[in-house]
């Protein structure tokens, strides 16, 4: 009984010391796989002053306002709506049965011998589950990398702050520059190996998160 006692203390730290690290997650606008990017700088070549066009304050007339360049800003349209329905029906019966006939002993017969055998299994499961996830919104983010085929790394995040709690998007993927906008924008779905983070903190984020003993009873490390 004290080596059972002994474990499930053991074990009831472990819980504590995992929720104290979670808790010790990456701060707000810490994390780099969605700090904002900052444009290259370009040294400027060495100009001439003795004509008047001067190439360092010329203007492109074709130029356009899409994004291109590492630094660049992109504004993504949130616009995520999935549904997922599964069920499953089975169904599983099996029987069987057996007799023996009335018996012979020195050439008479015994019905007190006589005998049969039945048994049956029958076993039915029926599962249902659905799930619907709805985003809708807009983040502005910033080109971090642009790959040799033309496509667009992007990343940005948004922190919204209402009262005692703090709501955040995150968002990382690849944009193709021809999906583009005339105003600048995309849409979340053309985004591809997106990555897309609906979180928050404060008194409302805890207030739907279990306590931690709560997930030490539903995680693997009970033993019972």
């Amino acid at each position: 009984m004290i080596i059972m006692q002994g474990r499930v203390v053991f074990l009831v730290g472990l819980a504590l010391l995992a929720s104290i690290l979670t808790g010790c997650a990456t701060p707000k606008g810490e994390d780099p796989k969605y700090l904002a990017s900052q444009p290259v700088y370009v040294e400027p070549p060495q100009q001439s002053t003795g004509a008047i066009y001067q190439t360092a304050s010329a203007l492109s007339l074709f130029e356009d306002i899409k994004a291109r360049r590492v630094g660049d800003i992109l504004t993504i349209v949130l616009n995520e709506n999935t549904n997922a329905e599964k069920k499953a029906d089975t169904t599983l019966d099996k029987s069987s049965e057996s007799g023996i006939g009335v018996p012979k002993l020195f050439g008479q017969t015994v019905p007190e011998l006589e005998n049969s055998l039945s048994a049956g299994h029958k076993f039915e499961t029926t599962g249902d589950s659905k799930q619907s996830n709805k985003l809708e919104g807009s983040i502005t983010v910033t080109v971090a990398k642009v790959l040799s085929n033309g496509n667009l790394v992007v990343q940005g995040e948004k922190w919204i702050t209402i009262n005692h709690g703090e709501e955040f998007i995150r968002i990382r993927g690849i944009v193709r520059p021809l999906d583009i906008g005339p105003d600048n924008s995309i849409s979340s779905t053309k985004v591809a190996d997106a990555q897309i983070l609906y979180s928050g903190k404060g008194t409302m984020a805890r207030a739907n998160k279990p306590g931690w003993l709560t997930d030490f009873f539903l995680s693997p490390l009970m033993p019972f």
